[in-house]
């Protein structure tokens, strides 16, 4: 699976309507979402779809107002068929004056989809995605700076530190294969 650095777009247009897509990682797509729209007020459509990790994959789609299953599902597959995750995508529509018809639509979304990964594949945005595990690690005052070392030299990313009277518990976040490598040099 991957999942993308920064945000990314493209265009297509059909028939006069042109579509702008936006393929945004996870953590930035609800405000982006709202962003958009505040950019595009002329615009008739903010189709979206969304796949993030969370325990399990989730997956989120709106047609925005588009005929049932011609935008926002086809935009979902497309996300799929990729192997993204903890991606949203948009695509902005404005309207040309011609009627797309239900499969016209579906095809337009795809390939609007399309083009915003197409970028995000030639700009080098694209990256491996790798499944995080949270765990906790009880570590004593004088082992501390040997813990946050480590963890800073395999990549593991501190969430929290608790002082207790006798140790401190340290939270932590990485891939399985970073975790293991930590726990090789700690003991």
């Amino acid at each position: 699976m991957f999942e993308v650095s920064q945000i990314c777009n493209g265009e297509f247009e059909i028939k006069g309507s042109r579509f702008l897509s936006y393929l945004i990682p996870f953590s930035y797509f609800s405000n982006h979402l709202i962003y958009l729209k505040g950019i595009h007020p002329k615009a008739v459509h903010f189709v979206y779809a969304s796949r993030w990790m969370e325990g399990q994959i989730k997956e989120s789609f709106s047609d925005d107002g588009e005929p049932k299953g011609s935008s926002g599902i086809p935009t979902l597959n497309v996300l799929r068929g990729e192997r993204l995750i903890n991606v949203g995508l948009v695509s902005v529509r404005y309207f040309g004056g011609t009627l797309l018809g239900v499969g016209g639509l579906l095809r337009a979304y795809t390939h609007s989809a399309q083009k915003a990964i197409l970028e995000a594949k030639n700009c080098g945005a694209l990256r491996p995605y790798y499944n995080k595990i949270v765990w906790k690690c009880n570590v004593n005052y004088k082992m501390l700076n040997r813990c946050l070392y480590l963890a800073k030299k395999y990549g593991i990313k501190i969430l929290n530190k608790e002082f207790l009277t006798d140790k401190v518990v340290v939270e932590m976040s990485a891939a399985l294969e970073n975790k293991e490598e930590f726990e090789v040099a700690w003991n």
